[in-house]
């Protein structure tokens, strides 16, 4: 059957690396990538001229906290900045929300919250916390991509941690689903003995919240998930790795095949620790934004494939949340907004050190939805989604969080010139952002995760 729709460009990323290529479109599926000129009798075209023409990013680190939270961020602002970003699919995470999705009633009634909000497609995880042990099959046979759990406190009253002893036991159960753990991975203890030194610190000093969150605490933590993985088999994922340290134990576990992977985000790759100002609370994430060589071997490690994916970790909050009047990091919440921008300031930095869009596409696509299961998305190929990032990798522009789509306008990236601007957004062939609009009412998906 002919195509309805071609989306073609001088740089499409195909299978054989960057080149002219047509993307056939049928029903919301890639039917064909062909040459420039393989344009179907009959059908719309979308010509990019030289726009990069990419798979749509997949970002699987997402809080978008409603409900319960909503005047954080909801489905609504979030997957509108989602499109704006070029990304097509996000996977939300289980906390901040109220209640927190650790029961298959707080998935349906998430899930009933997002219904007729999403201008593109959502996944969700569960969570693993302290005596929800029992959920967790119910959970997986309801269509979570997985289950998160923290090492450390979360810094919210609804969603505890585990300790050690209970995440084994959880993976173990998760082992036998053959489901994904994702793991805030910070040792509690190394945290807790940092916090107490901490308390004599300037509160307004970044290199004192800094120390109190060091290296060691990744590094002990990513070294307990690794062993675990080891002796459970449980299918794991770290999330938003920081610290260059907590490489060598995932370097380990890939050598000896265990399944064992693992992230970082736009702000670990493309801000150092050395030039965010004291009282610069919108730099406050945890873990937290390190220095120059830890950055330049978080680089390496992507190029590499030790890290497989980047994702946002947007975690937005209102604006008096982030205590900019004092400055104060104890009482700031840990979160940055970039779901909108992620593309175009990991780029900046990609671009300077010799990477391509398909590397780009590597990391914040096909990566990504390998890791999470989504079979259908990340690759421009026969029978994926039409899921279409298109943009220019050359154009310049200043960001200004007022004019972003998050609920909130702040973000550490004020004023950060950077490169490559998202033009359209193709979810299932159908345009959901065109030139700085979002276009459409919303036409979503609400994802689950496919039964083997």
């Amino acid at each position: 059957m002919a195509a309805q729709l071609t989306v073609r460009s001088e740089r499409v990323v195909t299978a054989e690396g960057l080149r002219p290529a047509a993307v056939q479109i049928r029903d919301g599926t890639i039917v064909a990538v062909g040459d420039f000129d393989d344009v179907a009798d009959g059908g719309d075209v979308v010509d990019a001229g030289t726009d990069v023409v990419a798979p749509g990013l997949v970002d699987i680190h997402v809080h978008v906290n409603e409900p319960g939270r909503t005047e954080w961020e909801g489905f609504a602002t979030a997957t509108r900045a989602a499109a704006a970003g070029g990304v097509t699919t996000i996977v939300d995470m289980p906390l901040n929300c109220i209640p927190p999705t650790v029961s298959v009633e707080a998935l349906d009634r998430k899930r009933a919250a997002a219904r007729d909000q999403c201008h593109v497609d959502v996944g969700f995880w569960a969570g693993a916390v302290p005596g929800n042990l029992d959920a967790l099959a119910d959970l997986h046979a309801a269509g979570v991509f997985g289950f998160k759990a923290f090492l450390v406190d979360p810094g919210v009253d609804e969603f505890r941690h585990l300790t050690a002893d209970q995440l084994e036991d959880t993976m173990s159960r998760l082992a036998a689903l053959d489901a994904l753990t994702v793991v805030h991975a910070e040792d509690a203890e190394v945290i807790a003995a940092e916090a107490r030194v901490w308390d004599r610190r300037d509160p307004r000093s970044y290199r004192a919240y800094l120390r109190s969150r060091p290296d060691d605490a990744e590094c002990r933590a990513v070294e307990q998930v690794a062993g675990m993985v080891r002796r459970t088999g449980a299918r794991t994922h770290v999330l938003h790795l920081s610290s260059a340290m907590a490489l060598e134990p995932l370097r380990t576990a890939s050598d000896i095949g265990d399944p064992l992977t693992a992230e970082t985000c736009p702000h670990y790759l493309t801000l150092e620790a050395a030039s965010i100002p004291d009282g610069a609370t919108a730099y406050k994430c945890a873990p937290p934004i390190r220095g120059t060589v830890n950055r330049d071997r978080l680089w390496a490690a992507l190029a590499d494939g030790t890290l497989g994916a980047v994702a946002s970790d947007h975690s937005p909050c209102p604006p008096e949340l982030k205590h900019a009047d004092t400055g104060d990091f104890r009482r700031a919440w840990g979160g940055i907004a970039s779901l909108q921008v992620g593309l175009a300031v990991t780029w900046t930095s990609a671009r300077r050190r010799g990477h391509t869009p398909v590397h780009l596409a590597r990391w914040m696509s096909t990566g990504p939805a390998g890791i999470v299961g989504l079979s259908g998305k990340g690759v421009l190929a026969p029978g994926y989604d039409a899921d279409i990032c298109v943009w220019d990798p050359d154009a310049s522009w200043v960001i200004d969080g007022a004019a972003l789509e998050h609920r909130h306008p702040v973000t550490p990236y004020q004023g950060m010139r950077v490169h490559g601007r998202v033009t359209a957004t193709f979810l299932r062939g159908r345009l959901v952002f065109e030139r700085g609009a979002v276009v459409g009412p919303p036409s979503g998906r609400l994802l689950a995760r496919r039964s083997a």
